[in-house]
This record gives C-alpha cells, sequence and structure tokens, in this order.
C-alpha cells in the first residue's frame, strides 16, 4: 500500500520520540495501532459487502437467464402441443370420416 522502508520508519519513530516524549510514546502507538486495526477491519467489511453486492448481481443475472430460457423452453413445447394436438384431431375426423364411410357404403350390415 505505502512504500515506506525500515529507515524511514526509524526516522518517524525518532521524530515521534522527541515530540511527544518517552513517558506518552507507549501510550500513542498503543492508540495509533488500535485505530489502524479498526481502520483495516472497516475497510475489510466494505471490501466483504462490496463482494457480496458483486455476488448477487451475477446470481440475479443468472437467474434471470435460467428464467428467460425457461418461458422459452415453455413457450416451444406449448406450441408444440397445440400442433400435435391439431394434427390429432384432424387424424380423428379423418378416422370417423372413413369409419362413417364404410357404415354407409354397407347399409345391411350390422
Amino acid at each position: 500500500m505505502f512504500d515506506i522502508g525500515f529507515s524511514e520508519l526509524v526516522v518517524i519513530g525518532l521524530v515521534a520520540l522527541v515530540v511527544i516524549g518517552p513517558e506518552r510514546l507507549p501510550r500513542v502507538a498503543r492508540t495509533l495501532g488500535h485505530l489502524a486495526g479498526r481502520l483495516q477491519r472497516y475497510v475489510n467489511d466494505v471490501k466483504a459487502d462490496i463482494n457480496r453486492e458483486i455476488e448477487l448481481d451475477e446470481l440475479r443475472k443468472m437467474r434471470d437467464e435460467v428464467h428467460k430460457a425457461a418461458t422459452d423452453i415453455e413457450t416451444s413445447v406449448s406450441a408444440e402441443m397445440a400442433k400435435t394436438q391439431g394434427e390429432l384431431s384432424t387424424a380423428a375426423d379423418d378416422l370417423n370420416k372413413s369409419v362413417q364411410a364404410a357404415v354407409e357404403a354397407k347399409p345391411g350390415e350390422k
């Protein structure tokens, strides 16, 4: 994240020792450590929230695609069923006409 080497940390520590003093330096360092930890946890929480939102968005897109595919399949199956039902009705009507014609052709037999 930051490009700070060991020599820069030593200089910062020495300046802090001179400015803050040796009595308060451990307390200030501890407080800075706690604040840095809180900041890191906050950043991790934000990253986790963003990742969850991205995953939810991807799942929503996938759900919509599956729903569209299911609707397309349902439409095509319904069309095929209607077509098949029409063909079967036509075949049944033709069969009934053939049977009636055969019955009418032989009027004396039952």
